[in-house]
């Protein structure tokens, strides 16, 4: 037999959050016209950063791939050559493609990477009508050429060797260093 309690009181507790809330203020956001700021490190899009002379960063030594818990990332590794060098050192990312389907913005990624090639945006807006526009390949990802680099492929233009690229060593780029790359 239910108590009393258990008959009057325990449906009117039930909705005891529904009455507190019921004469509050609505908050609404105008999300698409209002766009708020994201915190500073949010996990957003990734990016593959660049050397300030346009080199990639990236290796294509596949940890990324490697770390990523959910599998959507793939990198296929390939030698640089005197001719074309893409990164300083002996090898760069050909191929690579992060689906974003399966990307779950967790950041084992962006620890993984030890030139720090691959970083994330505070870009959040992911969606898509088309699944296919949601593999994001190497020219999706790639930072952006800023005044002062070269499109790769290229000579490393602001080191003598990639162990100065890597430490941080980089002699900067003069008129005269330009020119007598030029001239090569």
């Amino acid at each position: 037999m239910p108590t009393l309690k258990e008959q009057f009181w325990d449906p009117v507790a039930g909705f005891g959050v529904t009455f507190r809330t019921m004469f509050k203020k609505v908050v609404t956001e105008q999300y698409p016209f209002d766009k708020k700021p994201t915190a500073p490190r949010f996990h957003g899009r990734h990016q593959l950063n660049r050397w300030p002379d346009g080199l990639e960063k990236c290796i294509g030594c596949e940890l990324c791939a490697w770390a990523c818990p959910a599998d959507a990332i793939y990198v296929e590794g390939a030698s640089n050559t005197e001719d074309e060098r893409y990164s300083p050192g002996e090898r760069y990312g050909r191929v690579y493609q992060i689906n974003y389907l399966r990307c779950i913005l967790c950041g084992l990624c962006i620890e993984a990477c030890p030139t720090r090639a691959l970083t994330m945006t505070n870009e959040y807006e992911l969606a898509d009508n088309n699944r296919a526009d949601l593999i994001y390949e190497k020219q999706d990802l790639l930072a952006p050429l800023l005044p002062g680099m070269e499109q790769p492929p290229h000579p490393m233009l602001l080191g003598d060797d990639d162990g100065d690229y890597y430490r941080g060593n980089l002699r900067p780029r003069t008129a005269e260093t330009h020119e007598s790359e030029e001239h090569r």
